[in-house]
């Protein structure tokens, strides 16, 4: 059976024979619909090695959205400008991910914790079915700046094994450029939501929907393509947190990462 990075390549591979397509960008994509990644969290930490992948971004980016924030000043205070193309003059971006995980608006003023009431179910009720995220709040769509491309996650709880899964739809993935960070933001939140309720991190599954690269990341991804992946790291976390506001960034520890040099790739805004 392929681990994830295998995986990774092989639809990687497989997005270079795809038709091409417009996009709403303009520089056009090769693209397919319709695909499951799945991952192995007992095999490493999901952090490709045949690129360099910055970790520090997907680290800070996380903790961004568990605070609810929507400003870029945390991130900017952190070094950290992935999402700098989106912004407003002021840096605004809206109520993406974080707001509307954190901080849902209800139609009579009331606000849901989204994230927080899932944590508190599966301590309560792991059988639970409704273990659920949204990001795609349709009334709030044309006030953010960019609509959400990850949009719902599921948790799956086994008490009897002790072992807690996510799944995650994503309507879009970038798979050269974005796709690997929310593989490893995820992987991370499933780390910490695992430690709260007292499970292990087991499997993390990604439903695509659009599925593309772009056409000026062709080149990039034959020589990616053309390494050998290197073992993955591990993630270590601070085992005195046990809720999710507790946790702070250098709690978390990426243990062993060995990689390939980065591959440097343009942003399709």
């Amino acid at each position: 059976m392929q681990g994830y990075e295998e995986r990774y390549l092989s639809l990687l591979s497989r997005l270079l024979e795809a038709p091409i397509r417009m996009d709403r960008t303009g520089v056009g994509v090769r693209g397919v619909f319709g695909v499951q990644v799945e991952v192995d969290l007992t095999e490493g930490f999901p952090l490709l090695t045949t690129k360099r992948v910055h970790f520090r971004s997907i680290l800070y980016e996380l903790f961004w959205f568990l605070r609810g924030d929507t400003n870029l000043d945390y991130l900017h205070a952190h070094g950290v400008t992935i999402w700098d193309e989106w912004a407003d003059e002021n840096g605004d971006l809206g109520p993406i991910y974080g707001y509307q995980w954190r901080r849902w608006p209800g139609y009579k003023g009331e606000v849901y914790d989204q994230l927080g009431a899932v944590i508190s179910t599966l301590r309560q009720n792991p059988y639970s079915r409704r273990l659920l995220v949204s990001a795609w709040n349709v009334a709030q769509i044309a006030e953010m700046k960019l609509p959400p491309c990850h949009v719902l996650f599921q948790f799956y709880a086994e008490p009897a094994t002790r072992y807690l899964s996510l799944q995650v739809y994503q309507r879009s993935a970038d798979i050269f450029l974005g796709f690997p960070f929310n593989v490893a933001s995820y992987a991370l939140l499933l780390h910490m939501v695992a430690q709260c309720v007292g499970y292990v991190p087991y499997r993390l599954i990604f439903a695509l929907g659009d599925v593309h690269l772009y056409l000026n990341h062709e080149e990039q991804a034959r020589v990616q393509l053309s390494r050998i992946p290197y073992p993955l790291p591990s993630l270590q976390l601070n085992p005195s947190k046990r809720s999710i506001d507790e946790f702070v960034p250098e709690d978390v520890q990426l243990v062993n990462y060995q990689s390939h040099p980065p591959i440097p790739a343009p942003v399709a805004v």
